[in-house]
């Protein structure tokens, strides 16, 4: 149905901006969410120190939620981390302590303080009410529920199976869990929505089926696309790792370049889903053909760094490219890596090699290589012929004493330390 079909503000600003993929009763949820205001979550495990951009749809989904008016949910897995979503795995998630998965807590949080609003939103940590089951009774109270029929014939389980690799009764018991989850915040705090990515539609369509089966409430589920490059290529992965969320793990200038590297045909989406501007300023940008596309990424960029860092750290990195590439000057606001040079046999400089792997823009010498030959490496605005070409630290920026090293959009300093001679 056409977003404009929707009486809610929610629903059709989710349908209109693309994020739909599932949801269990569309027009039920736009009728509620019409009459009332609504509080939603989701929820997010606590697997790592920070989100990703491949978690920033589904921050933008409460975004959205709370602009529309209603309350956003941001639910802690403190408990669920303990046991690992088994979701598009094939093997185990690694067991975390309490002590990390508390230190993962507090830096997952960090983004949510600039999306949401924070004094109008919700924190809450599935470890507050799980932790209170004791087995039997978790298992006389919501067992009953699930036939391992059912759990079978989801993706989550059905495809390791396929794969024969195996799954622990502790994983498969997640879905369980997760499903509770959506019950006790029924309970609390009349919670009716639940949200997230396509993969997790098995969990959620559990967690609503609980809600009707045990307190005869009626719930809603809700889905985003899985968000991929127009070539095919997983959201908030690159060459170089993880687009991290948090500052002291993937710097501002680094975060808009990932956005200002976006494929043309990616560039109109990405505007909808990860960014506030309005539809028809994004129509417009949509349209720029040619070198005029680059017009539309850089207000892509812009837009959403300012969205998580700030205007004044995206109007910065914005500097920093333009100084980087169009005038050619290395710049200290580029990210910046140490290359140890003690004890080596090119007292004088580094060989491209050891220069290139220095600069974390390529993951391994073989990549290094094969970018080398594709002359797309470049150190010191030089074209690097051969991985053993020689640069002397006499010709790096007086200013940083660094090497810049330039592969595609992408640059970085590396710093030499402790040079002997």
């Amino acid at each position: 149905m056409a977003a404009s079909t929707y009486a809610s503000e929610l629903v059709h600003t989710l349908v209109e901006r693309g994020y739909l993929y599932q949801a269990t009763d569309i027009e039920g949820l736009d009728k509620r969410a019409a009459k009332e205001r609504l509080s939603g979550y989701i929820g997010f495990d606590l697997t790592a120190r920070s989100l990703h951009v491949g978690s920033l749809v589904q921050i933008m989904l409460l975004r959205r939620l709370q602009q529309a008016g209603h309350k956003p949910i941001v639910l802690m897995g403190g408990a669920t981390t303990k046991v690992g979503d088994p979701t598009g795995r094939d093997t185990s998630r690694p067991m975390l302590t309490p002590e990390i998965i508390a230190e993962n807590k507090e830096g997952i949080l960090k983004p949510f303080g600039a999306l949401l609003d924070m004094k109008e939103a919700m924190v809450v940590n599935n470890d507050e009410w799980l932790a209170e089951y004791g087995y039997l009774d978790f298992l006389r109270d919501y067992g009953t529920h699930f036939t391992i029929n059912r759990m079978l014939s989801f993706d989550s389980v059905k495809l390791r199976l396929e794969r024969e690799q195996p799954m622990t009764f502790l994983e498969f018991n997640y879905m369980l869990l997760q499903a509770v989850d959506y019950l006790e915040l029924n309970r609390r705090f009349g919670t009716a929505l639940q949200m997230g990515g396509a993969d997790q539609w098995g969990n959620i369509i559990n967690g609503v089926e609980l809600c009707r089966r045990v307190d005869a409430k009626e719930v809603f589920g809700f889905t985003t696309p899985l968000i991929t490059s127009a070539s095919g290529a997983k959201m908030g992965k690159t060459a170089d790792g993880a687009v991290w969320l948090n500052a002291d793990m993937k710097s501002p200038y680094e975060y808009w370049q990932f956005w200002r590297n976006t494929e043309d045909a990616d560039v109109g989406r990405f505007l909808k889903l990860f960014t506030d501007i309005r539809l028809d300023e994004i129509a417009r940008l949509e349209a720029l053909q040619g070198a005029e596309i680059n017009d539309a990424k850089i207000a892509l960029a812009n837009a959403a760094t300012a969205m998580l860092h700030g205007d004044a750290a995206a109007s910065e990195a914005e500097a920093t490219a333009k100084a980087a590439f169009e005038q050619g000057v290395a710049t200290s606001n580029l990210p910046t890596f140490e290359l140890d040079c003690s004890g080596g046999s090119w007292p004088y400089g580094r060989s491209a090699l050891n220069i290139a792997l220095a600069s974390q823009l390529v993951p391994s010498g073989g990549e290094a290589k094969r970018k080398i030959k594709e002359g797309a490496l470049y150190i010191n605005d030089r074209k690097v012929s051969a991985p053993g070409d020689i640069f002397p630290y006499a010709d790096n920026d007086a200013s940083t004493g660094a090497y810049k090293v330039q592969l595609g959009k992408r640059i970085s300093l590396v710093r030499p330390i402790n040079i002997t001679s």
